[in-house]
């Protein structure tokens, strides 16, 4: 989903199709009575934009956060081992937040459905009906039960080429594999305890060993980091034998190329889609799309072509090759290309600053300061800095010396200087920042007092 998605602000963070992302939409599907409250496991990376679209949500969540990335066995292991110690047993639903489920009540209903099965000793995975031949998912080999809509799992398959994917589509026998599970937490734990006792009580140790901050609780990185990196497919569902599978009739999409994008967004009578930044004209079977406030994309007489803009990137490709973009970016690594990889907007605990001018002795950024949030009391070595407020109401201390600035007003910070910029308002506090100096790096920092004890 290049250049959306980057590392450093990956797919479920980016609202694709809505104003919402699909990480706002996986909460809203768990915020329902049945549910209790859920448990999200991601990377360290990420806690501020987890923690910041949490309350945007205002849903409460017990929040894991893993060093390193060591797959998703550790991952789903470590919640449900977590859950076993807090809370008890329970049944469990893994649920990935980057997957595209528009209607909540008809996944209640699906997973509703597993319930008895799960609660039964069951492993019960969902199964989407394939309506066309995608090579970019993985498939489930099912036969009928007794009970309508539910399967037994034969056998699991790998992302096929064409060839396979046509004819798996035309035997009733073959599902979309979901990746959504559901299960009772003793009983998966027991099952991965005899499949695989090592990794099983090195995730246990590592659990054992969390640490509570302001953004959830930090799984042990030495313990961690020692762990197999290994897939819950691979370490668990493929060998497990009591698998049964829920039909979902309902839409789902995990995403995972631009004309999967496409598909999902409303066409023309020339099969193109577009977005409100963007035109086509004279255009056939294409995809314009811009998320850029600054950039207005217009295609003209484009066939079979995808076109993607964001404010630093843009991406143009032939349709049919939607599912290689991801293999382009090794070779924008070795370039050494920013954009392979990171976003223009850093996030940060107190909100996020984005990048404008990015030169050699002088930089300038965009500070967004959340209501209440503070930056760390600082100094800089080698930079000085001048604030601008653009928008809201800005708290300064420099030295000894606390100012209060207003719209247009403005500050200059030598070297030095010990300094800290605050919102005490009730509304977003927009700051334009202008550095100076020898070496402008983000370690050119050094925090005396830090809210967020980083």
């Amino acid at each position: 989903m290049w250049p959306a998605s980057r590392k450093s602000f990956p797919k479920q963070f980016v609202p694709f199709l809505k104003n919402e992302s699909l990480f706002a939409e996986a909460l809203k599907r768990s915020d329902q009575s049945e549910f209790l409250e859920p448990i999200v496991i991601t990377a360290n990376e990420y806690r501020f934009v987890v923690n910041q679209l949490l309350k945007k949500s205002g849903q409460s969540a017990t929040v894991l956060l893993e060093p390193v990335g060591r797959n998703t066995a550790p991952a789903i292991l470590g919640a449900v081992y977590y859950m076993l110690k807090q809370r008890g047993d329970a049944l469990v639903l893994v649920m990935p937040s980057d997957h595209y489920i528009p209607n909540r009540e008809a996944f209640r209903d699906m997973v509703l459905k597993g319930a008895q099965a799960a609660d039964n000793g069951s492993i019960v995975t969902f199964g989407v009906n394939p309506t066309r031949p995608e090579t970019g998912y993985g498939y489930l080999e099912v036969e009928k039960t007794e009970k309508a809509e539910e399967y037994r799992v034969l056998r699991f398959h790998e992302k096929p080429d064409v060839g396979r994917a046509i004819e798996m589509l035309s035997q009733e026998s073959f599902l979309w594999n979901s990746g959504i599970f559901l299960f009772k937490a003793s009983n998966v734990l027991a099952l991965a305890k005899r499949l695989n006792p090592q990794l099983v009580a090195s995730v246990e140790s590592a659990i054992d060993n969390v640490d509570l901050d302001s953004f959830g609780f930090q799984i042990n990185c030495n313990k961690w980091e020692r762990i197999q990196n290994i897939s819950f497919d691979y370490a668990i569902m493929e060998k497990a034998e009591n698998i049964r599978c829920i039909g979902f009739d309902g839409v789902w999409s995990d995403l995972g190329d631009w004309s999967a994008i496409k598909s999902h967004l409303s066409n023309d009578q020339s099969s193109n889609a577009t977005t409100e930044n963007a035109d086509q004209i004279d255009c056939t079977d294409s995809l314009l799309w811009s998320n850029s406030e600054n950039i207005h994309l217009v295609g003209l007489g484009l066939k079979n072509i995808v076109s993607i803009v964001t404010d630093d990137a843009v991406l143009i490709a032939d349709a049919s090759r939607s599912q290689d973009v991801g293999s382009t970016l090794a070779g924008l690594r070795e370039k050494g290309v920013f954009q392979a990889d990171k976003h223009r907007k850093d996030y940060r605990p107190w909100g996020w600053f984005e990048s404008l001018v990015n030169k050699q002795s002088y930089q300038v950024k965009r500070l967004y300061i959340y209501s209440g949030a503070a930056l760390s009391l600082q100094s800089h070595q080698h930079r000085s800095e001048h604030w601008v407020v653009v928008s809201g109401e800005a708290t300064v201390v420099i030295e000894d010396e606390v100012m209060l600035l207003q719209t247009n007003d403005s500050v200059f910070i030598k070297a030095g200087q010990k300094h800290r910029l605050s919102n005490n308002s009730n509304q977003t506090l927009v700051i334009i920042e202008v550095q100076t100096g020898s070496y402008l790096g983000e370690d050119d920092i050094v925090r005396f007092e830090d809210i967020y004890s980083r």
